[in-house]
């Protein structure tokens, strides 16, 4: 059994990287996994300051919801982050809860497989390679962990526009791999 955290960075409750988070979670528990699921709405989650206390400290100094985030990646052994995607990026909550989670970088973290999962209004194959792309750079800075797996479903546009997607499906059995 492994421990999970699906990050979802959606602000709204019930959107479509939320759903697909929901359906990787299902998947993942019914492999046996101890499965959290954070959502972004209504936590407060400031810009770092490039100040780099946080390499001295091992977390960082504004008070917010970041370092209780942190804590609970740190003891995962698979991290699956969900979003939407706009103008080809990750959402700016995504980026910076990454940019916030520079105090990791020093600390002894436990995940290994890292897994992303996205939605966008436009479904060209290369409308998630940004979003990778700067995941990717997250993790290239903890040697021990690598992007396993992602789900990309495009041509969502509105709220629930996914259900009955067999992108859900995808995102199950993503979990179900974990």
């Amino acid at each position: 059994m492994k421990k999970v955290i699906v990050i979802s960075t959606s602000l709204r409750h019930g959107s479509n990287s939320d759903m697909l988070a929901d359906q990787f979670i299902s998947g993942a528990k019914a492999a046996g996994n101890d499965v959290e699921k954070i959502s972004l709405v209504g936590k407060n989650i400031q810009f770092c300051k490039g100040c780099l206390a946080c390499q001295k400290l091992g977390r960082c100094v504004i008070n917010d919801d970041v370092n209780k985030i942190m804590g609970k990646v740190l003891t995962a052994d698979a991290v699956c982050w969900a979003t939407p995607i706009y103008y080809y990026e990750m959402s700016g909550l995504m980026k910076t809860l990454i940019d916030r989670m520079n105090a990791m970088y020093e600390l002894d973290y436990q995940f290994r497989d890292v897994y992303l999962l996205t939605t966008a209004a436009d479904d060209e194959e290369q409308t998630p390679r940004r979003a990778e792309a700067g995941l990717t750079g997250w993790t290239d800075c903890f040697p021990k962990s690598r992007l396993k797996g992602t789900v990309f479903c495009g041509g969502v546009n509105k709220a629930r526009e996914i259900e009955g997607n067999p992108k859900l499906q995808e995102a199950y059995d993503l979990g179900k791999s974990v």
